[in-house]
């Protein structure tokens, strides 16, 4: 069978129908046009596949310290001879300290798997439930009256009303953090099985390690019925692929790897392979031509070109219509092609198809040629098919890869050149000598009868320093040899080994300078002079300048779970690998194990969540240290905080946390306010109330007070009357008595005044006599004045004086 091809391309014509396509005619012509680009290039010796190899082998011999001396032979040796040189051609392991730096370091990056059901019904839950929760939110309140009447849980959410998130802020954050639904906890747990079962951290160490020191990493993620899903590590130097200058192969149209496997294992993949043609495999030499520069190879085993091819195919129905009046849609081949017909009409769509190839390298011999059957393809695009292999080679340009390692070749090269010439400057240098003057010697006498002889003369200058000498001759001369013994100084090196160490930090440098890996990663010791936190910021901009290989690594590791999400539908189709799978599930995750039967329904997003760096942790910490210092979050807030992973949600919720604290501490001061207002408003209801009833017991006690008095008065004017009376009584008898005195007083007083008026008269009779008598007899002047006989005792008259 003729298989035409494309003009000017090896490769067979994509415009043939299915059926021959599915020939191994065709397969056969697919993997000669693979063949030539990779195995013939040039039709020369040299070919596109053992130039990858070589520089690839090449480049790890470096990573590892392991790289050809001859190089450094030919450039110090004279015309080909080393006769004359003794050195350590050991390579100096300097590029192997950046390789595991970079590789480790990118290594111990820890992350969280996390898929995201993105089906419509899956959609449709994570809307309802976030509506529910808003509603909850906004008959918090009416719910919690309603539930103590009726005593049932009116939640939609089922989240208790304390939990409930406060404002549609946190409650999107609620939804990134707390919602995780059963089929997606299902999604996570399986692929995570997938992963631990393969070993994958040991695989993704080795990626890692491919793309530091070569500069692309290959996985493959395949399936079979016996084993289920399998991850294997690849290693680029064996793969072939189609022609990209894409870094992460998106454009690739074929793939695959040569295996090197033996005539058994050859015998038990392929047992349909006859006896004849396992012969004639092992009996050809074309084998051995396309293992130029192997190493350790083992004669006994063939080369295999396992490799995957993408084309298309179309998918054809008839669409029948019924008598009935409705539509069946009968699957054909692309090569339905029937006139127009009322009855019927053809409908066709394109799609992607892979076709699996196995063909052995150097033979016209096809071992598998056919239509994959467990073909990967994303929910959200069917017409689309991934390949078994991932790829990524960051620092690709029109095909060419760089890497790390192969930036620094020159520069290790001339640090082993350096190294080796230091040696040879240290093995040239000569120890300082003793010169002898024998002349001077034989003028010397010791004076105990022996000369001064070479052997006496050394040995008193290496235990005492001096040196006996003459400044004569014997004969009275002048003595040119008067000091014997002189130390000769040769020439130490010393500057040329300070030369050749100042090149050698050169060289150092200009590696850090290249790949980035300054003294504050690569564990050097920093500069005295430097500060703490410029040395973060030296450390935190070499991961800048590396960053494109971490980014590498997570693609890899996310397109390997991505295909495994896509693969877990075909585990579930075998019965033995789906018990395998339910079986490795925690038997615990009862809803897990319910919800693995329907992984298949379902189209999931799957994103890896990076932990923090230190230096993002210590950012955070600080925030979270801060917030706690001015009591803008509870220390259950940080406790929280910190277990959140995702560095950009951890700060939302210390922004929520903080905001959430603040509302709370206003509405307490609020409160408080309130309280304190409403205590101020009793008080002063009290205090009012008390000046009230104080107000009404002065009253009262005004009342008895006025009422005693008023009983007082009328007692005591009952008692002034009774008094008064008395003293009236009293004084009518004082009065009746004083009068009747008064009338006896009167009555004495007139007796007294006709008393006196009588002794008056008879007084003044006696006088008028006595003075008739002295003018009659012309005698003296008589006195009639008292002479002291009307004197009782001192008592006198002035008593009776009023006071």
């Amino acid at each position: 069978m003729n298989v035409s091809t494309n003009t000017n391309s090896p490769f067979p014509d994509q415009v043939v129908s299915d059926a021959e396509k599915s020939t191994l005619e065709y397969g056969l012509q697919v993997s000669r046009a693979i063949e030539q680009e990779w195995f013939n290039y040039g039709g020369s010796g040299s070919n596109r596949y053992a130039n990858n190899w070589n520089n690839f082998h090449n480049l790890r011999l470096y990573a590892r310290g392991e790289q050809s001396v001859q190089k450094y032979k030919d450039e110090l040796a004279i015309n080909g001879d080393l006769s004359y040189l003794n050195l350590d051609w050991k390579p100096v392991p300097i590029l192997s300290k950046f390789s595991n730096i970079v590789a480790n370091g990118i290594t111990q990056k820890q992350y969280e798997l996390t898929s995201y059901a993105q089906d419509p019904e899956s959609l449709k839950k994570r809307t309802d439930f976030a509506e529910n929760i808003l509603f909850d939110m906004l008959t918090k309140d009416e719910q919690a009256e309603a539930s103590e009447v009726i005593n049932i849980n009116l939640s939609r959410s089922n989240i208790p009303s304390d939990s409930l998130p406060e404002s549609v802020e946190e409650r999107d954050l609620h939804m990134q953090l707390s919602y995780k639904q059963a089929i997606e906890v299902a999604e996570e747990e399986a692929i995570s099985t997938v992963l631990a079962t393969n070993e994958f951290d040991l695989t993704k160490a080795r990626v890692n390690q491919d793309l530091v020191n070569i500069g692309i990493g290959v996985t493959k993620t395949s399936f079979n019925p016996s084993e289920g899903i399998v991850v294997d590590y690849v290693d680029p130097a064996y793969c072939v692929w189609s022609y990209t200058e894409d870094p992460y192969f998106n454009d690739i149209y074929y793939v695959g790897e040569v295996k090197s496997i033996t005539i058994p294992e050859l015998k038990k993949e392929f047992p349909n392979i006859s006896s004849e043609e396992l012969e004639r495999i092992q009996k050809m030499p074309g084998n051995r031509r396309y293992i130029k520069g192997f190493e350790n190879y083992d004669y006994n085993t063939v080369q295999v070109l396992y490799f995957e091819y993408k084309t298309y195919t179309d998918q054809v129905f008839k669409i029948k219509r019924t008598d009935s009046g409705l539509e069946k849609a009968i699957e054909k081949t692309d090569e339905f092609n029937p006139p127009p017909n009322d009855n019927f009409e053809r409908v066709s769509r394109s799609i992607e198809v892979l076709y699996e190839g196995a063909k052995i390298v150097g033979t016209d011999i096809m071992l598998k040629w056919q239509m994959s059957e467990n073909m990967t393809r994303p929910l959200a695009d069917t017409t689309r098919v991934e390949m078994s292999y991932s790829l990524c080679a960051p620092r690709m340009y029109k095909g060419t890869i760089q890497s790390l390692i192969s930036k620094c070749i020159g520069f290790a090269d001339v640090i082993q050149l350096t190294h080796l010439k230091i040696q040879q400057v240290l093995a040239r240098m000569v120890p300082d000598g003793i010169f002898l003057d024998m002349d001077g010697l034989a003028e010397v006498d010791l004076g105990n009868g022996t000369n001064y002889n070479p052997a006496e003369a050394l040995n008193m200058y290496f235990q005492t320093g001096s040196v006996v000498g003459r400044s004569l001759t014997q004969d009275g001369d002048m003595n040119r040899g008067k000091v014997p013994i002189q130390e000769l100084s040769s020439s130490n090196g010393m500057g040329k080994i300070q030369s050749l160490i100042t090149a050698y930090n050169y060289n150092m440098q200009m590696i850090r300078d290249v790949t980035g890996l300054n003294e504050a990663r690569d564990g050097s010791l920093p500069s005295a002079d430097s500060l703490v936190g410029l040395q973060k910021m030296a450390a935190n901009a070499s991961n800048v300048a590396t960053k494109h290989i971490q980014d590498a690594s997570i693609f890899l590791a996310l397109s390997t779970c991505e295909n495994i999400s896509l693969k877990i539908a075909d585990v579930l189709n075998f019965p033995l690998t789906k018990n395998a799978l339910m079986n490795s599930i925690s038997t615990f995750n009862v809803e897990t194990l319910k919800e693995i039967e329907n992984l298949n329904l379902h189209d999931f997003g799957i994103y890896l969540e990076m932990e923090p760096d230190d230096e993002e942790k210590a950012e955070l910490a600080a925030n979270i240290n801060a917030s706690l210092q001015q009591g803008s979050i509870d220390i259950e807030d940080a406790i929280d905080i910190r277990e959140i992973k995702n560095l950009k949600l951890a700060n939302q919720m210390l922004k929520l946390k903080r905001k959430k604290k603040l509302e709370r501490e206003q509405a307490l001061t609020q409160q408080n306010i309130q309280a304190q207002a409403q205590a101020n408003a009793e008080a002063s209801e009290k205090a009012a109330l008390a000046e009230v009833q104080k107000q009404q017991a002065l009253t009262a006690e005004k009342v008895a007070i006025e009422q005693a008095k008023s009983q007082f008065e009328m007692q005591r004017m009952q008692t002034e009357a009774q008094i008064k009376k008395q003293l009236m009584a009293t004084e009518f008898e004082y009065n009746m008595q004083l009068a009747q005195a008064q009338i006896g007083a009167a009555k004495s007083k007139e007796a007294e005044i006709e008393d006196r008026k009588d002794k008056r008269v008879k007084i003044q009779g006696t006088q008028q006599s006595e003075l008739i008598q002295q003018r009659q007899t012309e005698g003296m002047p008589k006195n009639f004045e008292s002479q002291g006989n009307d004197v009782m005792g001192g008592f006198d008259l002035s008593s009776f004086d009023p006071s």
